[in-house]
């Protein structure tokens, strides 16, 4: 059987600063993910995507429940050990924090900074390190002519995509995406998913990925997730998620709705080995 990545019981997690009488924004949240998995985690905006991918990332503690990962129970370590399977983890964040200032390079080479001594990031700051390894990392997102452009003179998307090829650089055995397609047309969209799965199929990681375009997850991912008010409402293969399900789902936010499964134009969805199974 594959190694479990994630195993998650009755998981509870609050926004920081809540008293313990606050309603949890994820409740009674239950999750089992192995090694290799491409998962897509669908629901309507306010649903708790964003705090479910925060503690798989450790970003953020739990305040009840069981949360572990890699067999560990990473807030029951030492801070040095949960720092080590932190290592292991990469979060690309809706809105990536990137310096305003700094060029692309430095931003995509950022990636490597767990690989390296203290001596060796400050040197690449000055004369960037692994330049190459940057640039191929930029290839797949159409970004490799922004190599040394500023960050403040991207847009939006670019900037996106450029948290993703940082994504790539790394060393993570979990891939985990917040809304990589928040700021991209449909053609950039099927690029950057298609860039994700190849390289999580390639190193055998685990690729989890929030997404508001409910097609693209049924065309693309082979297990889907629904949220929706934190809890978990559906876990199952593609194929299984209905046009009934996805209604109720999505029920009040009608103008988030996707086309309900079946309805996706074939020239939007993977074939072949594009197509992860």
């Amino acid at each position: 059987m594959p190694e479990a990545v994630y195993r998650i019981r009755d998981l509870c997690v609050r926004h920081p600063g809540s008293s313990p009488q606050t309603p949890c924004v994820l409740k009674d949240f239950d999750l089992d993910v192995a090694r290799g998995e491409q998962v897509a985690v669908i629901g309507p905006s306010g649903a708790g995507k964003t705090t479910l991918l925060s503690a798989l990332s450790l970003a953020r503690r739990p305040d009840a429940g069981l949360l572990e990962l890699f067999r560990e129970q990473p807030w029951s370590l030492p801070s040095g050990g949960r720092h080590a399977l932190r290592r292991r983890l990469f979060l690309a964040p809706q809105a990536p924090p990137l310096p305003p200032r700094q060029r692309v390079v430095t931003a995509v080479l950022a990636g490597r900074l767990p690989n390296w001594t203290l001596s060796q990031a400050l040197a690449s700051l000055i004369y960037p390190r692994q330049a190459p390894l940057a640039a191929a990392a930029l290839a797949p997102f159409d970004l490799q002519d922004k190599l040394y452009t500023r960050v403040d003179r991207l847009s939006g998307g670019e900037r996106q995509r450029v948290s993703l090829a940082r994504l790539l650089i790394t060393d993570a055995e979990v891939l985990l995406a917040d809304e990589p397609l928040s700021a991209l047309d449909p053609r950039l969209a099927r690029q950057t998913l298609q860039a994700l799965q190849v390289e999580a199929r390639r190193r055998g990681a685990t690729l989890i990925c929030s997404l508001h375009q409910v097609e693209l997850a049924h065309a693309w991912f082979p297990r889907v997730v629904g949220m929706r008010d934190g809890s978990k409402r559906f876990d199952l293969p593609r194929d299984a998620v209905t046009a009934e399900m996805l209604a109720a789902l999505y029920a009040g936010a009608e103008d988030e709705v996707a086309p309900p499964p079946g309805t996706v134009d074939a020239s939007t969805a993977p074939t072949g080995d594009a197509r992860c199974r």
